[in-house]
């Protein structure tokens, strides 16, 4: 007799066979929360055979993940549905999975059509205090090196819209520093074409100027060198890659710097993504479909969630409408 833990064992297997490390991650933590759902309403993973699966357990499940973020509760239920899917292909349950789509509709929560306002002026701010601290003279060379690539990333994560992941992703090679161009793979593992703004490739510039006698003595190839790297102690002479990890904290670093430990976790690196997306709709006049291009987004209703307008863009609309205001 299969349990309800084996069952879900075998169907963490089969993804972590099939799909990415961060998809297998996730699924993970969806199954936890759906084991203690069930443990919350007397029924034992562990000794309850999997033949028992009912949608009444999705309904338990979806309940348990609205104190979650919307994002987190879609990738619960996607996960779940995912193993639901899976028991009824292996013939382990009797699934009736229209049934089941039909439940996962129906309780799930809509995301808010509009997202919150973020934080533009702060993270302003950021950018004028990293690019302060790059003219400040530096203790010793490798906080200079640090404080080069930090401005280098900060801006780069401002004026380009990469997710982190692409911009830790980067090598020299990818480069092309006559168009502004770099070629990606993005998500989903497609190859996209990123520009870069004038100064976030002065930026760039500068960094990779600074660290070409470290570069030199690696005995490779310059093109497969990451763009961004270590200046630990523990990287020593090496040039490696910086981690998505590593990113954050350096964002965090800047943040509680130019605004105070109170601002600690409100900006991170996707926040600037959400900062680049603005930027190109305010400075295009709200043309979508370029941002959303630009942004990589595959939905341009995704793009479309960016498009609020503050209290004080509204005001100046208004009365340069009605009063001849400009």
């Amino acid at each position: 007799m299969l349990t309800v833990q084996e069952a879900l064992e075998k169907f963490l297997d089969e993804i972590a066979a099939s799909r990415s490390p961060n998809t297998h991650r996730t699924y993970r933590q969806a199954a936890s929360w759906f084991t203690a759902s069930l443990v919350e309403h007397g029924i034992p993973p562990a000794t309850t055979p999997v033949s028992d699966l009912s949608l009444e357990w999705m309904g338990w499940f979806i309940q348990s993940l609205h104190d979650r973020a919307v994002a987190t509760e879609r990738l619960g239920i996607t996960a779940m549905m995912a193993f639901y899917e899976y028991v009824a292909a292996e013939e382990w349950a009797a699934v009736n999975l229209p049934a089941l789509r039909r439940l996962c509709r129906r309780r799930a929560r809509r995301e808010a059509s509009r997202l919150p306002p973020f934080p533009r002026t702060e993270i302003e701010k950021v950018l004028e205090t990293v690019a302060a601290a790059a003219t400040a003279p530096p203790h010793d060379e490798r906080e200079a090196l640090r404080v080069l690539r930090d401005r280098a990333l900060l801006y780069v994560l401002a004026d380009t819209g990469l997710r982190v992941s692409e911009a830790c992703g980067l090598t020299r090679g990818h480069l092309d520093w006559t168009e502004r161009r770099a070629r990606v793979l993005g998500k989903g593992g497609r190859e996209a074409v990123v520009r870069f703004s004038e100064r976030s490739m002065r930026y760039l510039r500068a960094y990779l100027d600074a660290r070409a006698e470290w570069d030199g003595r690696q005995g490779r190839p310059l093109r497969a060198l990451p763009v961004f790297a270590r200046h630990d102690k523990g990287a020593g002479e090496r040039v490696l890659p910086i981690s998505p990890r590593s990113a954050e904290k350096i964002v965090e670093e800047w943040v509680v710097a130019a605004l105070g430990p109170g601002a600690r976790g409100t900006i991170t690196p996707h926040t600037f993504r959400h900062y680049f997306v603005t930027v190109v709709l305010r400075g295009s006049g709200g043309n979508v479909r370029l941002a959303q291009e630009l942004a990589r987004h595959r939905s341009i209703t995704t793009t479309q969630r960016y498009t609020h307008l503050s209290d004080d863009e509204l005001d100046r609309g208004y009365h340069r409408v009605f009063d001849g205001e400009e």
